[in-house]
């Protein structure tokens, strides 16, 4: 049989992907008060992390210590000459990033450069013992000790935060340079983001979505990769069969460089031909260093302590050291001596052990010579819970309303209609509102009807996504960190906030308090629960019990129009995340809502009482409010019905059930969903602990049943609960207490 020889075109990457290293005449036209900073910078950061390795050897760094020694030279060259509005996030071994951002910062004055003849000003030597503090875990910490080694947050010098997640930071980092893109500001526009992370971080999917949602929105975010061979003790080429991970840019069409990180003049170069792409528009960039750390994953030890990689292979990396090799060039050139060089370090870690030394003392029950913390520096214990979200001051001026009591011109109007209108009527007056996910450009509004209208009014603001919920849940955490713009989310199911559940339990609900509880998080989260559909057990769920359980995100679940717009418009308001839980049986439901009055706020905290009774209290919530209703008046039932509306530990209203359970003394929790991530195991818990002493009988709850909702029509009504199984429920609890 002939064979058959089919045409092939030999196929290349539409981007450049190139490799630079600088050569002598780079270092001899190279502009020697940058080089000089460089070394001073390198040499800061490298007796910095030697005192905090000192410290963790004798156990006072709680927690790990990532030192970055060896890799000063990737972050040096790259950050050194950052502007203020450039923001860079990093890994949880950042240390360096933050210092750099930092260095730049603080010497702003003198054009971004240093002097080796006087390295350590006083806001230098400030800075490093506030950093030092924060890593000690001290009060005197950018965030009050919350945040440790592996959380360094300034957000004034443009250090975003580093993050304790691998791969973590970088959707954040995206939404910041989201942020710059579309700031109106006058020196925004041309501002980049900048995201460290290693090479282990290469291959996490949240990275790798981001990449995809940075080509295709052309964000000024360089994705800077720390090669430094090692995730822990497993070699990179041991997990990618391409161990040039910069390759990982062209694939998404974005332009790569690779370099060498021991060289920091040639990372230099690499990332100011970065920095003019992503300031010119030409949207992201993506820059691998290879580098090395001298010391195992975590501590003072080399890895060759661990077995993992030999002396010899040590010896040759150290013997490339990025500071010596600036150094050495700097002598070369005659722009510097042994002499001035050995005087500015030892400047240096003079300051090192200025801010080791205020920081700690003589131990007095211990032996000679051993320290420990200064006991005055540590926080307050009681500061514990402080910040985990707002203090509300921004809705102190908020028009509340009730739809009982609202004096303006009520219609009749579906659920959806009132989703889809209160967004265009916030679109419409606060210009910082961006609405994404997927779908929502398209099919009149989404896949629901619920963002009708608004991408033709505010094209712009209204963001279809990648089928990437990592990436841009983050992106939107990272918005709201900025703070230029308010992000509203929609997750076409619930269910599917589970494949961004780090963006959104890891990194949104914990940012503000982890940071130090005064950075906030203006982000709403809008998802439906669609039980009852034919969708199954991936597209069910209620998402309410699992977000009770992650402090930080502040719960509404609305059941009438009217409270869907005074909801939302309080969600938007607050400075904290919010999610929205909409349901698909109420879309298409009628009700009461304002003809055009689209303005006002249901209460904070506060719930609502559908019908009064002496004998029972039924807390319920969204679509389970009215067959609940239902099935009291089917029942004789005499019974408070309380729409709960506010669903999350703070912000639930404690006084008005309470209030109820004192007059009835018996209490049924009403929901739809699962036993497994039910709300109302975490209620009836909160409950008997509040006011066990006011009750007759123990909590009685209606849930579904114990598996997810499935495909079958039968199967799936008998998963979960409706209107028949809140009968079954009151009938049985009259029954049981002749009620």
């Amino acid at each position: 049989m002939e064979k058959l020889m089919p045409r092939r075109t030999p196929l290349t990457p539409n981007v450049d992907w190139v490799e630079l290293s600088t050569t002598d005449q780079d270092w001899k036209k190279a502009d020697p008060a940058l080089l000089k900073t460089m070394l001073v910078q390198m040499q800061i950061i490298r007796a910095f992390e030697e005192a905090v390795l000192e410290l963790a050897a004798e156990g006072l760094v709680h927690g790990p210590a990532h030192s970055s020694i060896g890799q000063e030279g990737g972050a040096v060259g790259s950050v050194v000459d950052l502007r203020t509005g450039d923001g860079v996030n990093g890994s949880h071994r950042g240390h360096h990033q933050f210092l750099a951002k930092g260095l730049a910062y603080l010497s702003r004055g003198t054009g971004g450069r240093m002097d080796p003849t006087n390295p350590i000003t006083q806001d230098v030597q400030a800075y490093l013992q506030r950093t030092l503090a924060e890593i000690l875990g001290l009060d005197q910490g950018f965030s009050h000790g919350r945040g440790g080694s592996m959380h360094l947050q300034w957000m004034e010098a443009g250090a975003l935060g580093t993050n304790a997640i691998v791969g973590g930071g970088v959707p954040l980092a995206a939404g910041n340079a989201w942020a710059q893109q579309h700031s109106a500001t006058a020196d925004a526009g041309s501002d980049i983001t900048v995201s460290y992370f290693g090479d282990g971080a290469t291959n996490i999917g949240s990275v790798l979505e981001t990449m995809n949602l940075a080509a295709a929105w052309k964000l000024p975010l360089c994705f800077f990769i720390e090669n430094n061979l090692y995730a822990v003790s497993t070699h990179v080429s041991e997990v990618t069969g391409e161990s040039r991970l910069s390759g990982r840019g062209p694939g998404f069409g974005i332009r790569s460089w690779r370099v060498d990180g021991m060289d920091p003049l040639a990372v230099h170069l690499a990332m100011e031909q970065a920095t003019d792409h992503m300031r010119s528009g030409g949207g992201p960039a993506v820059i691998e260093a290879e580098v090395y750390r001298y010391f195992h994953q975590n501590g003072p030890f080399p890895g060759s302590a661990f077995g993992y990689r030999s002396k010899e292979e040590e010896k040759a990396w150290r013997d490339r050291d990025p500071i010596l090799r600036v150094a050495t060039e700097l002598k070369k050139l005659g722009h510097l001596d042994d002499a001035s060089i050995m005087a500015m370090n030892e400047t240096i870690k003079a300051a090192c052990s200025h801010a080791v030394a205020e920081l700690t003392e003589q131990d007095p029950d211990g032996k000679a010579g051993k320290r420990r913390i200064r006991p005055a520096l540590w926080p307050d214990p009681s500061f514990v819970d402080v910040g985990i979200r707002g203090d509300l001051s921004e809705l102190e001026s908020a028009r509340t309303e009730e739809e009982s009591s609202f004096s303006g011109v009520l219609k009749e109007g579906k659920f959806i209609d009132a989703v889809a209108e209160v967004m265009q009527a916030r679109m419409d007056a606060d210009k910082s509102i961006v609405v994404m996910g997927e779908d929502v450009h398209r099919l009149k509004g989404g896949t629901n009807g619920a963002t009708r209208g608004l991408k033709d009014s505010h094209p712009d603001r209204v963001l279809g996504t990648p089928i990437s919920e990592n990436a841009f849940a983050g992106l939107a955490g990272g918005m709201a960190m900025d703070g230029r713009f308010k992000p509203v989310v929609e997750f076409m199911y619930a269910d599917f906030m589970w494949v961004a559940g780090d963006q959104i339990f890891n990194q949104i609900a914990k940012a503000r308090h982890m940071f130090g509880g005064t950075g906030e998080m203006p982000l709403v989260l809008r998802s439906k629960v669609a039980m009852g559909t034919g969708y199954g057990s991936q597209h069910s769920m209620d998402p309410a019990g699992i977000f009770a359980t992650s402090a930080g995100w502040r719960i509404v679940a609305p059941s009438t129009p009217f409270d869907y717009i005074g909801l939302m418009n309080a969600a938007l308001a607050l400075k904290d995340p919010v999610v929205v839980i909409e349901h698909v049986d109420l879309y298409t439901g009628a009700g009461k809502m304002p003809a055009e009055d689209f303005d006002y706020q249901i209460p904070f905290g506060k719930a609502a009482v559908r019908r009064t009774g002496k004998d029972l209290t039924i807390l319920t919530y969204g679509a389970m409010v009215q067959p609940t209703m239902d099935a009291v008046v089917e029942t004789g039932t005499d019974a408070d019905v309380v729409d709960l509306r506010w669903l999350d530990r703070a912000s639930i209203d404690w006084d008005t059930i309470g209030e109820s359970l004192k007059k009835t003394n018996n209490i049924l929790i009403v929901e739809q969903g699962a036993l497994g991530t039910s709300y109302g195991g975490w209620l009836s818990d909160e409950i008997q602990r509040r006011y066990f002493d006011y009750l007759d009988q123990p909590i009685q709850r209606v849930t579904g049943g114990e598996a997810s909702p499935s495909i079958s029509k039968v199967l799936e009504r008998a998963a979960f609960a409706g209107k028949p199984e809140v009968a079954a429920a009151l009938q049985t609890i009259k029954d049981g207490q002749g009620l």
